[in-house]
C-alpha cells in the first residue's frame, strides 16, 4: 500500500506551534498508518546558525517587553505579510525550501505558524503545485497567518472562522477544527491510577505550568507552598532547567508534596492527575486542558493572542484569570472542599456553552479525510475541490 507523505512546518517561536505539529503528525499516524508526516521547523532545519539567535532575541524581549510585544502584535493585527518581508523570506528560504520540498515530493503542506506559511505561499506563488493547509494555533487570527495561495485554513473556532472572512478569505477555505492535540489527550486517565504511576499520593492536586520556555514567578510558588501540607504542588519548567534547579533549591520548596519538572513528554498523565492546572494562557496548553477537562486559572498573559486566548477559555467557563493572592487562596482551598472522602476526585469540567464542546481527535481526522479523499481536498494540481 502507497504512503501519503505530508509535510509539516513549524517554528521556534515558543514551544506550541511545534507542538501542533507533532500532534497533527502523531494524530495523522494513528487514523491512518498510511500517512507518513514529518514535523520540521523551517528556521531551525534551513538556517541552524541564524535560527538559534533570531529565537533567542524573541525569548529575551517576550520576558524584558512583553509591552513591546503587544504593541506589534495590535499594530499589526490586521495586516498580512508585506511584499517586503514576504520577498525577504523568499531570499532566506526559497531555495533551501525549494530543493527540500523536491526531495521530499510531499502530497500536502501543512503550515503551524505564519512564516512558513508565508515562505511556500510564495514558493507556489512561483509555480509550487502542492497543496497547502495552515492551521491557526490560537484562539484569535493574527493577519500574518492569511496569505492568497493558502488553499485550505484550520481554525479553532466559529469566531476565529468569521475573523478570516471579514479579512476576505472565502469561507468554503476555513474548516472549524479545533486546535489539534496529541493522541495521549484524546482520551482521560482515572486519577487515582494516575498518581500511583506518577509516584503521587492521592491528595488535591495543582498543577503550574510555564509554558515550554519556563516561564514562571518564584512569587506564584511561593505563595502555593504555603498550602504544601493540604496540596500537592507540581511546577512544570518545560526546557528551563536553570529556572527548575532555582525552584529545586528554594527552602520554602523542600517538601514531599512539591515536585519540580523540567522538560517532560508525559504532560497529559500529569494533567490527568491534578485538578486545577495553573498556567500561561497558551493556544496549545489551554487546548490540552481542555481536552482533559480541568479548570485552569490564567496568570500574566502576555499581549496579544495569550490575551486572546485567556478571553476565550473564560468565556466558555473553562477557567479565569488569577488576579490576586486572595483568588489564588480561593481556588486552593475549593479544591481541598471539593477533594471528599466520599468522590475523592472533582467533578470533571462542564462548559457554559454547549457550542464548544471540543473533540480532540477533530483536526486530525479532519485532514486525514481531506487528504484520503479525492472529492475534499485540493489536489496536487491545486485547484480547490
Amino acid at each position: 500500500m502507497p504512503f501519503k507523505r505530508v509535510l509539516i512546518l513549524s517554528e521556534g517561536f515558543g514551544s506550541g506551534h511545534t507542538q501542533a505539529a507533532y500532534a497533527v503528525a502523531a494524530g495523522l499516524k494513528k487514523i491512518d498508518p498510511t500517512i507518513r508526516a514529518k514535523v520540521l521547523e523551517l528556521g531551525s532545519i534551513l538556517h541552524p546558525v541564524l535560527a538559534p539567535w533570531i529565537q533567542g532575541a524573541y525569548r529575551l524581549t517576550i520576558n524584558t517587553s512583553p509591552a513591546l510585544v503587544g504593541m506589534v502584535y495590535r499594530k499589526q493585527y490586521e495586516k498580512p505579510v508585506g511584499r517586503l518581508a514576504r520577498l525577504a523570506l523568499h531570499k532566506l528560504f526559497y531555495n533551501h525550501a525549494s530543493r527540500f520540498i523536491e526531495q521530499m515530493k510531499p502530497e500536502l503542506i501543512i503550515c503551524t505558524h505564519p512564516i512558513p506559511s508565508a515562505v511556500i505561499s510564495r514558493l507556489k506563488a512561483s509555480g509550487l503545485k502542492v497543496p497547502l493547509y495552515t492551521l491557526i494555533t490560537d484562539y484569535d487570527a493574527h493577519g500574518s497567518w492569511i496569505s492568497p495561495e493558502v488553499d485550505r485554513y484550520f481554525v479553532s473556532t466559529p469566531e476565529v472562522r468569521n475573523l478570516l472572512i471579514r479579512r476576505g478569505v472565502s469561507s468554503s477555505a476555513i474548516q472549524v477544527s479545533g486546535i489539534p492535540v496529541h493522541p495521549e489527550f484524546w482520551i482521560r486517565q482515572d486519577k487515582i491510577s494516575a498518581r500511583r504511576e506518577l509516584g503521587l499520593r492521592h491528595l488535591p492536586t495543582v498543577l503550574v505550568m510555564g509554558g515550554g520556555w519556563g516561564m514562571m514567578k518564584d512569587e506564584l510558588v511561593a505563595k502555593m507552598a504555603d498550602w504544601k501540607d493540604r496540596v500537592q504542588i507540581v511546577c512544570c519548567m518545560g526546557s528551563n532547567e536553570k529556572q527548575a534547579a532555582k525552584l529545586r533549591n528554594h527552602p520554602d520548596l523542600q517538601h514531599p508534596n512539591i515536585k519540580i519538572l523540567g522538560y517532560t513528554r508525559n504532560i497529559s498523565q500529569w494533567m490527568d492527575a491534578s485538578d486545577l492546572l495553573i498556567t500561561k494562557p497558551g493556544g496549545m496548553t489551554c487546548t490540552e486542558g481542555l481536552a482533559k477537562g480541568i479548570p485552569m486559572l490564567f496568570y500574566e498573559s502576555l499581549p496579544g493572542q495569550e490575551e486572546k486566548n485567556r478571553e476565550y477559555f473564560m468565556k466558555i467557563g473553562c477557567g479565569t484569570e488569577l488576579t490576586s493572592e486572595d483568588m489564588l487562596d480561593f481556588w486552593l482551598h475549593k479544591i481541598t472542599l471539593e477533594f471528599t472522602e466520599k468522590t475523592r476526585t472533582l467533578t470533571p469540567l462542564k462548559q457554559k456553552d454547549s457550542r464548544s464542546a471540543y473533540q480532540p481527535d477533530r483536526c486530525a481526522r479532519t485532514i486525514a479525510e481531506l487528504l484520503c479523499s479525492p472529492y475534499g481536498a485540493v489536489n496536487l494540481q491545486g485547484r480547490r475541490a
